[in-house]
């Protein structure tokens, strides 16, 4: 019966087929033909029947659905632009009941074009044009005469004026010539870089940056299809109530229209690579619309949060990149929440529960026994757990609503005995962030509040709340969480590292908290760039490190100067040294750019290679020193040549004899290597990463564990190592490329007399990593 029904509509059998197949429309298309039926009998023409089809398909709020049928069946609406418009016009005017004058005048109804109208418009856009098209005859652009007649007459059909356009050209260039007929010579175009390799310049905090793709160019604008700050209705799900529109009039006078959006961490933890798309996020979609940002604590847990949090967490912020428009915090509005707890229960929508923690836990817990006991006797046990009168465990505030995963009556408020950092003992019960989630934003008139997908069974509750208190409510909107393979970053899991000695601290290098990054030496703009390039998607995204690491080395060779090192030290001695005293070289700081300056590092007598640029035999293919096999001194203007080998008691080298030959009149060599002299000694860290499997937490890649997936050679310490002289001045976090090495970073640890470096990368992706 319904796929005649909607074939009866000139759709064709596959077509009614496909929309069968999907419940909602079907059952709005249903209604739509038998209530046009009712008043047209029925055979319904196709081109209603492609209209009630539009409106059935397009329609975001069904209770409008007989409102629209009612004129397309009255032929008052007649074509798909008059539809656009009237659908346009429910989706922007949420409340009932609609004003039908202006609704008719939205949407043309009544209208009626004359001929003579067309006639006249399409006369004065060629009147216009006529040289142009004089010029170009019939290669000239008549879509753009259609496009100008149609925005004189909106409501014109569009055969009609095609038509008369057509009718007049003719009249003015009379019929085409075999010169009109001839194709329209292409102009060609540049052709764009590959898509990996744009540049875009983008500001960050006054300083020109390039991103492949910028995090701003992928937010600005019409690019995310959000809502315009105080159009919060047009947004599919949201939930108009008869206060709704007032409550935006007054958003929109508090802001100005300004996007505003929030970066909301718990501070009981530190931030981790999953953050950094959270803070780029939040504060470059705020950055990007001209908007700002809040920094809002989520203070609500006083158990876990510390102070080196709060500090950690401000520092990661602005270290990226960003400044928070205000720093706040959720204990900044105890008092406004918990008056608002006061007026749901006032409402009937929250009662006091005394179910136990392990009863309420789940999805399909047993119903409170207390969930319809009186708004007085609540509104008084409610007090007494603000005195403390309750137990923890024996009281909480629950709301009455049933969330999106099945979860019902979730709680707003908790007993909890323990001191506030901020507030002191003020507070023994503390709200959820089922409660204070909402109401925080909606108090900073928050417009934008973007969180984890993990968050989307939580927006029918967010809308609940704000609703159910009539406070203005803005707009959840969820995006993929960014997770990167080989690691953790679980709070819980990285306190076990920290435990088990795996890792020093929450900073430990090898980890992906965003403190350990940054002491292992990635720029923050390698990170936004990562992040950038992960883009902003609503499916999770789990990314190699790799990657990350690719986009740290295309910072760090702009920003990190050369300097040279030497890991495992071998001593060489020139024997025919041309000078009495070390001679100055100079070394350019960015070779490939020589214009950015130089440094001097002494070149003595006494110099170090490493031990493995020396072999006593030179094998096939390999071109560095030997016997016999000279080789070149990197910035020097020397090549060495081995003269004698000398060995301890167990026959290893200890030290090479060599003589040197400037680089201008010797052969040249097959290889330069580096070296230094009269070096610095430094420790040296080198790191792998920290699990052998890339799902350390997946128990059927590691069954036993992710303690038992440990990579025990995850960190070597190269204690003896030197580097120039150059780096002597260096502070913790300045960055080098030691040649031939990789990227370096000064760690904490360093001390008067003794520099330690973290290796940040490679100089190469290792291919065994990819």
């Amino acid at each position: 019966e319904a796929l005649g029904l909607f074939t009866g509509i000139g759709l064709s059998e596959a077509k009614a087929r496909e929309t069968l197949r999907n419940g909602a429309l079907s059952a709005l298309l249903r209604r739509a033909v038998l209530q046009a039926r009712s008043a047209l009998g029925p055979a319904l023409d196709k081109a209603t029947g492609t209209l009630l089809y539009n409106a059935a398909a397009r329609l975001k709020d069904p209770k409008h659905l007989g409102f629209l049928v009612g004129y397309i069946a009255r032929r008052e609406i007649l074509t798909d632009l008059q539809l656009s418009a009237a659908l346009e016009y429910v989706r922007s005017h949420p409340l009932e009941p609609l004003d039908v004058a202006d609704f008719e005048r939205a949407c043309g109804v009544g209208v009626c074009i004359t001929p003579e109208q067309i006639e006249e418009a399409v006369e004065a856009v060629i009147s216009k044009h006529r040289a142009e098209l004089l010029a170009e005859r019939y290669h000239f652009n008549m879509g753009l005469l259609m496009g100008e007649a149609r925005n004189q007459l909106q409501w014109a059909d569009g055969k009609t004026i095609k038509n008369e356009v057509d009718l007049q050209v003719l009249h003015l260039l009379g019929p085409k010539t075999e010169a009109d007929l001839e194709k329209k010579p292409k102009v060609a175009k540049a052709r764009p870089a590959p898509a990996e390799k744009q540049k875009v310049a983008v500001v960050e905090n006054g300083d020109m940056g390039t991103e492949t793709q910028s995090l701003l160019e992928q937010l600005r604008g019409e690019a995310l299809k959000f809502h315009k700050p105080g159009e919060n209705y047009k947004t599919e799900g949201y939930v108009v109530t008869p206060n709704t529109m007032a409550l935006l009039k007054q958003h929109l006078a508090i802001t100005g229209g300004q996007v505003r959006t929030r970066f909301p961490p718990e501070p009981n933890g530190i931030l981790h690579i999953g953050h950094a798309k959270a803070i780029n996020f939040n504060f470059g979609y705020a950055k990007a619309n001209g908007g700002v940002c809040f920094l809002r604590y989520d203070d609500t847990n006083p158990e876990k949060e510390e102070e080196k949090y709060f500090t950690a967490i401000r520092e990661m912020v602005e270290w990226l990149g960003y400044q928070p428009y205000a720093v706040t915090h959720a204990s900044d509005y105890f008092d406004q929440l918990y008056t608002w707890a006061l007026e749901l229960i006032r409402r009937g929508q929250a009662y006091v529960c005394h179910q136990k923690v392990e009863e309420i836990k789940g999805h399909n817990p047993l119903p409170s026994p207390w969930r319809d006991r009186p708004v007085e006797e609540s509104l008084l046990l409610f007090e007494d757990m603000r005195k403390g009168k309750f137990g923890e465990g024996e009281a909480t505030l629950r709301m009455k609503l049933v969330m999106e995963d099945g979860k019902m009556d979730p709680v707003a408020y908790r007993v909890k005995f323990t001191p506030h950092h901020r507030t002191g003992d003020k507070w023994c019960i503390y709200p959820t962030y089922d409660y204070t989630h909402c109401l925080c934003d909606s108090i900073e008139h928050i417009t934008h509040s973007l969180c984890t997908k993990e968050f989307q069974a939580r927006r029918s509750s967010y809308f609940w709340l704000c609703n159910a208190l009539d406070v203005y409510c803005p707009v959840q909107w969820e995006y993929g969480r960014l997770n990167l393979l080989y690691t953790v970053v679980s709070k819980r899991k990285i306190i076990r590292l920290v435990e088990t000695g795996a890792v020093r601290d929450w900073d430990d290098p090898r980890l992906f908290t965003l403190t350990a990054l940054r002491r292992r030496g990635f720029p923050p703009e390698a990170i936004n760039n990562f992040c950038a390039r992960v883009g902003v998607t609503v499916a999770q995204a789990t990314m190699e490190p790799h990657l990350l690491e690719a986009c740290a080395r295309e910072v760090l060779n702009e920003q990190a100067p050369r300097a040279m090192a030497v890991l495992e030290p071998l001593k060489v001695t020139i024997t025919n040294f041309p000078a009495p005293k070390p001679l100055d070289v100079l070394v350019p700081n960015f070779p490939a750019n020589e214009s950015r300056g130089f440094h001097k590092v002494p070149f003595h007598q006494t110099i170090y290679i490493e031990e493995t640029d020396f072999r006593e035999e030179a094998d096939k293919g390999y071109k560095r020193l030997a016997p016999g096999q000279p080789v070149g001194l990197r910035h020097a203007g020397y090549v060495i040549t081995v003269q004698n080998i000398i060995k301890d008691v167990s026959g290893c080298v200890i030290e090479l004899e060599v003589t040197c030959t400037k680089s201008d009149v010797a052969e040249k060599p097959k290889a330069f290597i580096h070296w230094v002299s009269v070096p610095l000694a430094c420790e040296v860290r080198l790191y792998e990463r920290l699990f052998l499997h890339k799902n350390p937490e997946d128990p059927s890649e590691v069954p036993g564990g992710f303690l038992s997936d440990l990579n025990p050679d995850s960190l070597r310490v190269v204690h003896n190592a030197l580097v120039d002289s150059s780096v002597h001045s260096a502070r913790p976090f300045d960055k080098f490329q030691f040649e031939r090495l990789g990227y370096f970073s000064v760690d904490p640890d360093s001390e008067e007399g003794k520099m330690v470096f973290n290796r940040t990368v490679t100089l190469k992706e290792d291919p065994g990593k990819a």
